[in-house]
């Protein structure tokens, strides 16, 4: 009897990589795993997922928690164009405008007039800023916090603009919230009651505004087939500013949901998987 070959997923991940706080690799073995019952399924390290993509033996290459991707640039850049020579169906969809790209939407997001932490990359440009008395600076290319420091106004002084650097005020916060979405559905959302615990995570109800304002930035970006993390914070007026918005490969901690939700979430993933590789 013939049986109809169920799709083909290459799921990149690195499973060996370092994150604080998080276990990056539990939570691709479980979601690899949930997968595997209606597609069929194989793990591969990113400096690998180009070369295995260009054998034409998979429908869709997922791209998970690959780690940051300034530590495989030329690489990244390579499965790009090879995924697009190919017309390789890639989930994301590497169509995203946000931490896909890098840092320059949130430059572009703040001329915009987006409720976003205010940023420039010109510390001649800090007159635009909120006054304060500690900035955060990161590099453009940045991610989980590599290169992330705090400088004090005189210290703008020592910075150059050509140096791919974004700055933004030390914003004041209550809480960070994050909101997880499966194409341009919302999921669930986590936040860290202690602004000094990033990753000590718990669950979180959004009100309408909370969820409008998510919205907004899921549907300003170009994915339809994807997973995003919209991660912001509350100030102390109340008000929620943009953060990051992670389209690549977010962290999902699935490991803090209840059952209910983690199979929500999965079943979600697997429509819009489908959908993308039919």
């Amino acid at each position: 009897m013939h049986t109809a070959r169920q799709p083909r997923i290459l799921f990149v991940t690195d499973l060996a990589y370092q994150a604080k706080g998080r276990r990056y690799c539990d939570e691709d073995i479980y979601l690899s795993s949930r997968l595997r019952e209606d597609f069929d399924v194989a793990l591969c390290h990113p400096l690998d997922a180009a070369s295995l993509m260009e054998t034409g033996a998979f429908d869709t290459v997922v791209v998970r928690n690959s780690g940051p991707v300034l530590h495989y640039e030329a690489q990244w850049e390579d499965f790009k164009e090879r995924a697009g020579r190919r017309g390789a169906r890639v989930y994301n969809q590497l169509t995203g405008k946000a931490d896909m790209v890098g840092k320059q939407y949130l430059l572009d997001l703040t001329a915009a007039g987006h409720p976003v932490i205010p940023t420039v990359d010109d510390p001649r440009d800090v007159g635009r800023l909120p006054e304060t008395d500690r900035y955060v600076v990161k590099p453009k290319a940045g991610a989980d916090s590599i290169g992330l420091e705090f400088v004090s106004r005189e210290g703008l002084a020592e910075l150059r603009a050509e140096s791919g650097i974004l700055i933004q005020p030390c914003v004041d916060f209550t809480y960070e919230v994050s909101f997880y979405f499966v194409d341009h559905s919302f999921q669930y959302a986590l936040h860290a009651p202690d602004p000094a615990k990033r990753w000590h995570l718990e669950r979180y109800v959004p009100t309408d505004a909370d969820l409008a304002f998510a919205r907004g930035f899921v549907e300003w970006n170009a994915i339809d087939h994807g997973i995003q993390r919209v991660d912001a914070c509350r100030t102390r007026a109340g008000e929620l500013l943009l953060v990051e918005l992670e389209d690549l490969n977010p962290y999902l901690s699935l490991d803090l949901l209840d059952e209910e939700t983690r199979d929500a979430f999965v079943a979600a993933l697997k429509r819009s998987l489908a959908e993308w590789a039919d």
